[in-house]
């Protein structure tokens, strides 16, 4: 019998789909809609909700800013904020916004996770990322980002330092003794005067310790380095869901080297990024899977996507010949994700078959689909999925289809969780 498994959501906060029956114009950007779709999600005892970020308009695609505006990647606004929008506006689900080390001064980082994980209660954590974009370095003064692995090792100097920061009070550094008229004892708070080879810091951090102490870490690298910095410090990583053999392999890897650097694998959750399309039967499913992925907008939309996130241009490849042999010094994992699973097939193929939300096609009716992704993650050995609608836009009427379709299926199968039991974040994800 499958073992309960984690579903976590996977967002953008850019339109919501605009130019969809079903989307509302892509004309607000109060954070209402995400909002109304957290509660959502919530009611759904989905475990957190990550929200992607870039920073930058695209024009890897033609050479041009044209398709990405076009497309709707762009506008995108700052995740850290909506996070707090929507942890006021909830009590449960955890806030998962992406934060880049790249360009984030270390102590700064610190202080913003620190302060929303008081304001959360215990619910936030943050999503590092390196960023993978000239174009981004490009908007802070720079000319190109440091090569891929430098990146990476500039990360595990960067998590290091905020960790001590985060750590400089000791748990019980506020007494908050009347007596003496003390709040907190300055002989448990501490300077950390790290100096490192990329990175300075005197400390300590002056916020209160928080109330997971050291906010959640999600991250998102599949190459070796990125496995790496996650084997090290995530609570949870975002894994793609291209082959069962490969999924598994990707998460006994991550244990591998958990263990090498002695943490217990268990403390962290690699979740599977996939698309499910459900409807009333099998046949509905399946037609409006083929309506989507046969649409030109939809596969001018991912290969604007794909390219701006791997900084190759996917127009100068024939959609009908298979890809040649690629190398990028931006996002290499993306990259190999979306290869593999497209192998053996031409780059139409890859972009329809929807290589980029991962090969595994979860479609048919909310019974049918829960019954699958039971056997994937059955097969897989654990430890969830990250949900996220196939053109990583969201509109209500996909969420409604998760949220009380699916999701119901699922609960009533033993698979995912039926309610909260816990406070804090890191509580949740390893609550089994």
């Amino acid at each position: 019998m499958t073992d309960m498994f984690h579903l976590g959501w996977f967002l953008n906060f850019v339109a919501d789909e605009w130019h969809d029956t079903w989307g509302d114009g892509g004309r607000d950007f109060t954070g209402d809609f995400y909002v109304e779709i957290a509660r959502d999600f919530e009611r759904a005892k989905i475990d957190y909700i990550l929200i992607e970020d870039k920073l930058m308009v695209p024009n890897a695609f033609r050479g041009t800013m044209e398709h990405a505006l076009k497309q709707a990647l762009v506008p995108k606004h700052d995740p850290v904020p909506l996070a707090v929008l929507i942890a006021a506006a909830t009590r449960h689900i955890g806030v998962v916004p992406t934060m880049s080390t790249s360009f984030y001064p270390p102590f700064l980082l610190a202080r913003v996770a620190s302060t929303i994980d008081h304001i959360s209660r215990g619910r936030f954590g943050l999503n590092v990322v390196t960023s993978a974009e000239d174009r981004s370095a490009q908007n802070f003064g720079m000319d190109k980002l440091y090569e891929h692995d430098e990146r990476y090792a500039r990360a595990g100097e960067y998590l290091e330092l905020v960790t001590k920061l985060w750590e400089s009070w000791e748990p019980d550094a506020i007494v908050r003794d009347h007596e003496t008229g003390t709040y907190a004892n300055y002989e448990k708070v501490h300077t950390i005067d790290f100096e490192g080879k990329y990175y300075k810091s005197r400390g300590p951090l002056n916020t209160a310790p928080s109330p997971q102490y050291r906010p959640v870490i999600a991250q998102a690298g599949s190459s070796p380095p990125g496995r790496e910095l996650a084997a090290q410090y995530a609570d949870t990583i975002v894994g793609p869901a291209d082959d069962v053999t490969r999924m598994r392999a990707y998460r006994d890897d991550i244990h591998a080297r958990m263990t090498a650097n002695g943490r217990d694998p268990g403390d962290c959750k690699v979740l599977y990024v996939v698309s499910p399309i459900v409807a009333d039967t099998h046949a509905e499913a399946v037609a409006k899977r083929e309506r989507l992925y046969t649409d030109p907008h939809y596969v001018e939309h991912m290969l604007a996507e794909i390219s701006a996130i791997t900084e190759i241009d996917f127009s100068q490849f024939d959609l009908d010949e298979p890809l040649p042999e690629l190398t990028t010094n931006g996002e290499r994992g993306s990259l190999a994700a979306f290869v593999a699973g497209g192998k053996d097939k031409t780059l139409r193929e890859m972009v329809t078959g929807s290589a980029m939300a991962g090969s595994i096609p979860f479609v048919g009716t909310p019974a049918e689909v829960a019954d699958q992704m039971g056997e994937v993650m059955e097969q897989v050995g654990g430890d969830g999925f990250l949900l996220t609608s196939p053109v990583m836009r969201l509109n209500r009427r996909y969420v409604t289809e998760i949220t009380d379709g699916l999701i119901p299926e699922l609960q009533k199968r033993g698979l995912t969780r039926t309610e909260y039991t816990t406070t804090m974040l890191r509580d949740t994800l390893r609550e089994f």
